[in-house]
C-alpha cells in the first residue's frame, strides 16, 4: 500500500514478434523476425521526445490489471493480448522528477500475425536497437526480456506469441526472435511435443512458390499459461542442449 503524497502508476512492456512469415516458404530476401516493444512518443515534459511504455495513473477505484488493461485500450488501442502478468515494481525515489511515484510494471505478449491498429505517437521497436527512453523505462523493458526469456525454457509461454496454426520454421523463428539466438526446429519440435506443448493439426501448410513437400502445421495444446518442465533452461547453441 502507498500513502502520503506518493502516487502510483502502472506501466506496460509490451511485446511482439514481428516480421514473421508465416508461409511454410519464405520470400527470398524476406524481414528477419524481431522481438518488438511498444512505445509511445511523450509530447510533454518532463523528456518530451522520448519513448515510453504505455500506462499512466492508477485511478483510486481500480486495481492494477483493471488499470493497464484500461489504459492499454484507451491509450494505444491495444486490446489483442494473449497473456498478460505483472512483473515488479520500480520505487526508487528519484525515478522521474515531480512528487515520488511507483510504478508497477506488467507483460504483454500480443501474437502474430495480429496488426493492432496503434496511434500516430505510439510504435514498435526492436528491443535490440531501442530510440532513447524517458526515465526508467530502458531497465523495466530488459527486466521483462530478461523474463520472457526464462519463462520460454520452462512454460508454453510461446502461445501468447504464435498463430493459432504454424509449420515448426515459424515456431523455430518465433523462439529464435524471444530468445535472441538460434534454436535447431527439430530438436524444438522434438523437447516441447514431449511436454505436451504442442501438437499437430493433421493439416498442412500451403506449398510455396518452389514446390515441394507442404509442412506440417502445429498449434499450442493450451492457451494459458503453466509450467512445462520447472527446471528447464534453453541455452544457447555450444553451452548445452536444448533440453537441458
Amino acid at each position: 500500500m502507498v500513502y502520503g503524497n506518493t502516487r502510483h502508476e502502472v506501466l506496460a512492456v509490451v511485446f511482439q514478434v514481428r516480421g514473421l512469415d508465416v508461409t511454410s516458404a519464405p520470400a527470398a530476401g524476406a524481414v528477419t523476425p524481431q522481438l518488438n516493444v511498444l512505445l509511445w512518443e511523450r509530447a510533454q515534459n518532463p523528456e518530451r521526445g522520448a519513448w515510453s511504455l504505455p500506462g499512466g495513473r492508477l485511478r483510486d477505484d481500480e486495481d492494477l490489471v483493471t488499470s493497464v488493461r484500461r489504459q492499454l485500450a484507451e491509450k494505444v488501442d491495444l486490446q489483442e493480448l494473449a497473456h498478460l502478468e505483472q512483473l515488479a515494481v520500480f520505487s526508487d525515489p528519484g525515478r522521474m522528477p515531480g512528487p515520488r511515484t511507483v510504478a508497477s510494471t506488467f507483460l504483454g505478449l500480443v501474437p502474430s500475425p495480429a496488426t493492432p491498429e496503434l496511434p500516430s505517437d505510439t510504435r514498435w521497436h526492436p528491443v535490440d536497437a531501442p530510440p532513447a527512453m524517458a526515465f526508467d523505462h530502458g531497465p523495466m523493458v530488459a527486466h521483462a526480456q530478461a523474463r520472457l526469456v526464462a519463462k520460454m525454457s520452462y512454460t508454453n509461454i510461446g502461445f501468447a506469441l504464435a498463430p493459432t496454426e504454424f509449420a515448426l520454421s515459424t515456431l523455430r523463428d518465433i523462439y529464435e526472435a524471444a530468445l535472441g539466438y538460434q534454436v535447431d526446429a527439430t530438436n524444438l519440435q522434438r523437447v516441447l511435443t514431449r511436454r505436451k506443448v504442442i501438437s499437430r493439426t493433421g493439416t498442412t501448410a500451403q506449398s510455396g512458390r518452389s514446390g515441394g513437400r507442404p509442412a506440417a502445421l502445429y498449434r499450442f495444446t493450451e492457451s494459458r499459461l503453466r509450467i512445462t518442465d520447472e527446471f528447464a533452461a534453453f541455452r544457447p547453441p555450444g553451452e548445452s542442449r536444448l533440453d537441458s
